[in-house]
């Protein structure tokens, strides 16, 4: 079959069109060039997607798949007005549902309002942006020649933001001398993250099986207090832990989810915890496979390590403001 994928040379795309290629598929790739280089065995074609007529050199080939990740409404809805192919599959966002609330909602949920623009100018309109590109993708494709993937968070390896790798890094590097590690106080917290190379190898199937419709590409939801555990024991982490509350850490300047000064995967607001609980047994039905988390988060710590302690990383505290915070927990509980 071949294969169009818009991008190609960063974390998700490249993993696509890698195991594309390990499948038999011929994989072009389009993209800036800016992001990395196209997997081994892939054609490249390098193009601007914001220009009018940016995909001009593939636009009369006949495609058996195009898989898109765009977040740009402009750049999807200039691809399928353009591209002629049997198949387009968009990944899409769990960030498109209209609330992020309540639990074990599957892909009939509400959506945001798609964005009128065609362009997202900030990440506040990022889920929106996605609504409209999915309203692209149906409006010229149809429900059975679209495959929807509204996927959750990825993680596993080559996860940059930091939010996978985090934890389990700093289990096996504390930043206290006795090992204590610092650990919100949620231990029923729902977390869901969906391994980078399950997602593109489903992703890959529903392209040879002719998948269509919307499905929540989303691992299985763990209870936070697990996550940390399932974190703890692939580091070999046997140190104490320090739990804090929600508002002392607020009060201090901790962050939520993800940036700097932050404790990965924490949510302290209620409204936004429906995120990573969200059901996945219609991806399931339709093939989606799941690693354990714990080959997820053991093989992203053996990721974090090749990096090295200088990548600059998105997410989670430094040792230095871990360091401060142990010591000032410490004082008070003293």
């Amino acid at each position: 079959m071949k294969v169009l994928i818009l991008g190609g040379t960063a974390w998700l795309g490249h993993e696509v069109g890698r195991r594309a290629i390990k499948r038999g598929h011929a994989v072009t790739c389009v993209a800036r060039g800016k992001s990395g280089r196209v997997p081994a065995g892939a054609a490249f074609i390098r193009a601007d997607r914001d220009e009018e007529n940016g995909l001009g050199a593939v636009a009369g080939i006949s495609w058996g798949a195009v898989v898109d990740v765009s977040r740009q409404p402009g750049q999807v809805r200039r691809a399928v007005r353009d591209l002629n192919a049997v198949r387009y599959v968009f990944v899409s966002s769990g960030s498109a549902y209209a609330d992020q609330g309540p639990l074990g909602q599957d892909e009939d949920a509400p959506l945001l309002a798609p964005l009128a623009a065609d362009v997202m100018e900030t990440m506040e309109d990022y889920g929106q942006a996605k609504a409209a590109c999915e309203q692209a993708v149906l409006a010229q494709f149809g429900p059975r020649r679209s495959m929807i993937v509204r996927a959750g968070l990825i993680g596993g390896p080559g996860d940059t933001s930091g939010r996978t790798g985090y934890w389990p890094l700093r289990f096996g590097r504390p930043a206290s001398d006795d090992g204590t590690v610092l650990v919100p106080d949620a231990p029923l917290l729902p977390v869901q993250i969906i391994d980078v190379r399950d997602l593109a190898v489903w992703l890959v199937h529903g392209c040879e099986e002719g998948l269509g419709g919307v499905f929540n590409a989303m691992g299985e939801t763990h209870p936070f207090g697990e996550h940390i555990a399932v974190a703890r024991k692939v580091a070999g982490h046997e140190g104490p832990i320090a739990t804090a509350g929600a508002s002392w850490l607020q009060r201090r300047g901790v962050q939520e989810w993800a940036g700097p000064k932050s404790l990965p995967l924490w949510l302290a607001d209620s409204q936004w915890q429906g995120m990573n609980a969200r059901s996945n047994l219609r991806a399931k039905a339709a093939g989606l496979k799941l690693r354990p988390l714990a080959e997820t988060l053991a093989d992203t710590l053996d990721w974090e390590r090749r990096a090295g302690a200088g990548r600059i990383r998105s997410a989670g505290l430094t040792m230095r403001e871990e360091a401060a915070l142990l010591a000032e927990l410490a004082a008070l509980r003293a």
